[in-house]
Parts: C-alpha cells; sequence; structure tokens
C-alpha cells in the first residue's frame, strides 16, 4: 500500500476556516484552495497561541522538522505520526505534549490496487455531508532566523470501519467536541488517542476519483469529482505508476 496519509485535499478560505474554528487568521492571505496537498506543501494549521490566548489559525509546512535538527531535508519523512508511538518518539514526544493542533480537510487520498495486479485506483475519503474534517496534528518551530520555519505531521491510527477495506491506516479524525481538549496540551494519551466513532465513520463517503491525483502537478476541483469504479479491490483496466514525493 502506498504512504499514509500522503495526500490530501483543503479548499476552504481562510476566512471560512477562521470562522468554522472560532480562531484568530495570522495566514496573511497564504491560504489558497489545493486539491492536491503533497509533502513540504504549506498547509492551514489550528494551533493555540500563548500571546493571544486563544486558537489561531497559521501556515505550517507539511512535514515535521524537530527543533534540534541540524537542517530541514527529512520533513518530508515526517508528515505522518503513529498514534501508538508519538507519546515516545524522540522527534515527536515533546509536540504531542505541549504542541498539537488541528490540520482542516476536505478529505484525504488512498490508492488501492485491484485485483491480478490491475492498476490501483485511488479514493478520497470526504465527509458526505461536504464539511470539513479536522485531523488530529502536532506542530514545531524550526530554526532561529527572523523567519522561523513552523512545521506539522498529522497522527495516523490503524483504520477502523469501512475505511479498513482501503488501507490499514487512517488520520485520527477528531470531532468538534474533542477539539479543545486536544488542543489544550497534556492528557492522558489514552484518552487523546480513541479513535472515531461509529457516527463519524458512517459519515465518511469513499469516494472514487480519477488517476490525475497521482500527479503532484494536477490540482482542481475535478480531482474530487466521482468516477466509475467497482467495488473495492475489483480489477481496474490499464496500469499506471504513481510519482514518488
Amino acid at each position: 500500500m502506498c504512504r499514509m496519509c500522503g495526500r490530501y485535499a483543503t479548499t476552504r478560505s481562510a476566512a471560512d476556516l477562521s470562522a468554522l474554528f472560532e480562531s484568530y487568521d495570522d495566514t496573511g492571505g497564504r491560504v489558497g484552495a489545493d486539491y492536491n496537498v503533497a509533502p513540504t506543501d504549506p498547509v492551514p494549521i489550528v494551533r493555540m497561541s500563548t500571546t493571544r490566548g486563544g486558537r489561531t489559525l497559521s501556515v505550517a509546512r507539511w512535514g515535521l522538522v524537530p527543533s534540534w535538527a541540524k537542517d530541514a531535508r527529512g520533513a518530508a519523512r515526517m508528515i505522518n505520526a503513529r498514534a501508538e508511538t508519538v507519546a515516545t518518539t524522540a522527534a515527536y514526544a515533546r509536540p504531542f505534549a505541549r504542541r498539537r493542533c488541528l490540520v482542516p480537510a476536505d478529505g484525504w487520498y488512498e490508492w488501492v490496487r485491484g485485483t491480478g495486479g490491475a492498476r490501483k485506483q485511488p479514493y478520497f475519503m470526504t465527509p458526505r455531508d461536504g464539511g470539513v474534517l479536522a485531523l488530529a496534528g502536532i506542530w514545531s518551530v524550526w530554526g532561529d532566523g527572523p523567519e522561523p520555519l513552523l512545521t506539522c505531521s498529522m497522527l495516523t491510527m490503524a483504520a477502523v470501519g469501512d475505511l479498513a477495506l482501503v488501507h490499514d491506516r487512517m488520520p485520527l479524525l477528531l470531532t468538534a467536541d474533542r477539539w479543545d481538549g486536544w488542543l489544550a496540551g497534556g492528557g492522558d494519551p489514552a484518552d487523546l488517542l480513541v479513535p472515531p466513532g461509529d457516527e463519524t465513520l458512517a459519515g465518511i463517503e469513499i469516494r472514487p476519483v480519477g488517476a490525475a491525483v497521482g500527479d503532484v502537478r494536477n490540482d482542481g476541483p475535478e480531482l474530487v469529482s466521482r468516477v466509475p469504479a467497482g467495488p473495492l479491490g475489483a480489477p481496474v483496466e490499464a496500469p499506471v505508476e504513481l510519482p514518488l514525493f
């Protein structure tokens, strides 16, 4: 299976996200619709601001760089943090304890290979009601210069429900009643890292989409449009190679 989660979509404006998450907009106009977010791209996140005393919408680079790292070259390999080890892994433990965030997303992509070696069919996991997902994330600041680099990772967990048909991992989804506890810092990892409930899972559509999303150069609403596809795991036509990140 492909890297999880290595591609997603976030298309709401900063004004819309600020209203939805009741947060101050600190993005400086840097939020734009992106239907094909890839590692190291700039993405909106919601975090707590110690100076403002509330939620702040910021722009971070996807791929966490620990504050103690010598350089930022390894960021593309640190886009995901496993929920099972996030509290104890050296690169993630401190951000998990003190610097947690929400990563707004319209949905995320995964690829499923058909039977008999057929090509991989991409799927877009997205709310059936057209809403916005809040993916659990962590953030860090790297560099001591006048413009330090704000970076983030999203947490993944073992897939549950029908999402396990697509991939063995999935993002940790947070419903609105869990936002405050997640953003506050501290807390018991066992309580923070529980999977979403059945109602949340039932609200996620597993939508087959076209192969164009496999190329990071492609962008636009057509990438999330439904295409004909057989049941999960059924054969699909001509082989195609996915690009490396």
